[in-house]
Order: C-alpha cells, then sequence, then structure tokens
C-alpha cells in the first residue's frame, strides 16, 4: 500500500467489465490498475472489485470518478444506475473525499451530480479527452478498450465532438462498440473467410475477439481478464476450437494456418471499421484538423490506433507519452481513471 497522505488524487472509472483506477501525486501520475469487476451480476462484484483496488492504492487521497457501468442491465435505467455507483463509491471512501466528473459542468459533489445524470452518464471519455486537449493544440484520440472505442477530435486546444450521449456518439460514428477483448465476434461481422469462402457466421456467443487476436500472437495476455465465451483455457488451440464452431466446423477440419486467416480476415475488417469512422469524425471537422495532428492511443488496444494512424499518414503518440507518464504501468490502459486524477 503507497503512502503518500495528503498529496494524493486517486480517480476512478467505474465500468460495466472492469473497474479501473489511477493515482497522481502532485500532478504527476504514479500508477494504475484494472480489476475486473462483471457488474452485471450483481454489486457484490463492484465492492469485491473496490476492496482489491483500495489495496493498491494511497491510504490518504482524495477521489474522483466518472463511469459508464450504469449502463448494465443490473439497474433499471441510467438515472438509477447513476445515483446507484455514486452511493455505493461514496460508502467506500471517506466521507467528503469524492467528487464525480459530470462532462463539461466539471467535477461535482456526490449529493449535486446525484441530481445530473445525463451528464455524468458515460462522460469517461470526456475526461480522457480533455487532459489530451490540455496538452495538445490538436490530435485525434483512438481509445480502444476491451469493449468499445472512443475517437474524439480534439482542435485549437478544444474537444470538437459532436455527439455527447452515448446515442449521441454512436450516431456519429465517435462511439463504435467493438473493442480488443469482449467483442462477441457474431457481433463483428456476418461471415468470414475461411479457405476461400466466405462463411455465414451463426449467432452464437462461441468466441471473442480476444479469440481472433490470441490466435494472431498480438494479445497481451493480461488484458483478457474476463473468462472465455466457453469458460475454456485461454490457449491459442482452445481459440481456435472456438472461432471453428463460429462457422460450424471442428477445429480439425482445417490447418491452424487456415484458422489464423480467418482470425486476419475478422481483425483487418475490425481495424478498417475504426479507420472509416475515424475518416468520417475528421471529415466532420471545419476547419479540418492539421494534418500534423497526431493519432493519440489509449486503452488496451492502442496497438490498434497505431495501425489507424498508419493508415491515416499521421503520426502517432501513446496517451501515456502525452500526459508525461511513459511506462508507468497501466496507465495508457486506463485513460479515463487517469485523466481523473490529472483533473482533479
Amino acid at each position: 500500500m503507497f503512502d503518500n497522505r495528503g498529496s494524493a488524487v486517486v480517480g476512478w472509472d467505474i465500468g460495466g467489465a472492469h473497474l479501473k483506477a489511477a493515482w497522481a501525486e502532485r500532478g504527476r501520475l504514479r500508477e494504475a490498475v484494472q480489476v475486473p469487476c462483471r457488474l452485471w451480476q450483481g454489486l457484490g462484484e463492484l465492492d469485491g472489485a473496490l476492496t482489491e483496488a483500495l489495496a493498491r492504492l494511497p491510504a490518504d487521497a482524495d477521489h474522483v470518478m466518472t463511469m459508464t457501468g450504469e449502463l448494465v442491465d443490473l439497474f433499471d435505467d441510467r438515472a438509477q444506475g447513476v445515483r446507484t455507483l455514486i452511493d455505493r463509491i461514496g460508502a467506500a471512501l471517506p466521507e467528503g473525499r469524492l467528487r464525480v466528473y459530470a462532462g463539461r459542468r466539471g467535477l461535482l459533489a456526490p449529493r449535486e451530480a446525484r441530481g445530473q445524470v445525463m451528464d455524468v452518464a458515460s462522460a469517461n471519455w470526456m475526461a480522457t479527452a480533455a487532459v489530451v486537449a490540455r496538452r495538445l493544440p490538436a490530435a485525434l484520440l483512438v481509445d480502444m478498450g476491451s469493449t468499445t472505442t472512443d475517437i474524439v477530435p480534439v482542435r485549437d486546444g478544444t474537444v470538437m465532438a459532436r455527439g455527447v450521449t452515448d446515442h449521441e456518439r454512436m450516431a456519429v460514428e465517435e462511439l463504435l462498440y467493438t473493442g480488443l477483448t469482449r467483442t462477441a465476434v457474431m457481433a463483428m461481422e456476418r461471415s468470414a473467410l475461411v479457405a476461400g469462402e466466405r462463411l455465414p457466421m451463426m449467432a452464437e456467443y462461441f468466441a471473442t475477439s480476444a479469440d481472433l487476436y490470441r490466435v494472431l500472437g498480438r494479445l497481451d495476455e493480461a488484458a483478457d481478464q474476463h473468462p472465455a465465451a466457453d469458460n475454456g483455457p485461454k490457449t491459442v488451440e482452445a481459440s481456435i476450437r472456438r472461432l471453428a464452431r463460429m462457422v460450424g466446423h471442428d477445429a480439425g477440419d482445417y490447418e491452424p494456418a487456415v484458422w489464423r486467416s480467418m482470425a486476419a480476415d475478422l481483425t483487418e475488417r475490425q481495424l478498417r471499421r475504426i479507420h472509416d469512422a475515424a475518416c468520417r469524425v475528421l471529415s466532420a471537422g471545419t476547419p479540418p484538423l492539421p494534418i500534423d495532428a497526431p493519432v493519440v492511443g489509449a486503452g488496451v488496444g492502442r496497438a490498434v490506433a497505431a495501425a489507424v494512424a498508419a493508415r491515416l499518414d499521421r503520426p502517432y503518440r501513446d496517451f501515456a507519452d502525452v500526459v508525461g507518464a511513459p511506462g508507468v504501468g497501466w496507465v495508457a490502459s486506463c485513460a479515463p481513471a487517469a485523466a481523473m486524477a490529472l483533473l482533479g
């Protein structure tokens, strides 16, 4: 446990699948942690994740939080989710030490934040973009996490997103529901390339995007913190078996190279989707971003963001480098939590 009494700020990002936290001391990021939290299974999941995270954070700190966990179907609606999460986190922390991020309204006391549901709900992307805007005059933030990808333009040191709410952002492709590890393969495409044929994929939860990247040798296993779709082992062989099942085959029906080609086809199409959305976001800017404005990559999938930068012929910057924390653990993977620690 760290002990920097009176000098630390802990930023929290309360997601539906992970709890992320980062701490900064006098404006300098020191560490970040990510703990799996299957919030849809009950608030006990959050309590357990909080206990684990708090044991790895400064004992005496101020706390600031953002969230996306209000979306899980544990809650009847966003309002119930926002208020429940504020209350739950507040109860786990020392009284008077918590503030809540409400996007353009800034940081609010918990009591006030409970009445600003739509500003608080799923505002974590804005925190990340706001910190990038403080450090770079122009950039395109591409934050690819386990489940979603945020694409946010920054121009003249200002966040220039067209959407604010989830549905607004999805409509203009500033929010894509595609991620590095948790996306169901059946939701990525309707067909897959297998041995020269485009085979339709089954509408079954047989495999996830983690299986694709694992088969290709491009997955950091530390980023895949949830069970596989079949609760089976996380090996290349098991991932191939799950992918083969998506198209009605058994793994032994073809050589492993065929299944690697299937995985490569699907990850390529995921990359194209993110690239095409980035092109749309860039095209909406008036005036457009300068041609030398970098892509800033964040999230566990930021290697994909780097590939998008290459296709856009733009320089690439890692979020951790932008915020002055190169090589500091999970800072780039937990960008909204790190941003909250800096904003706090």
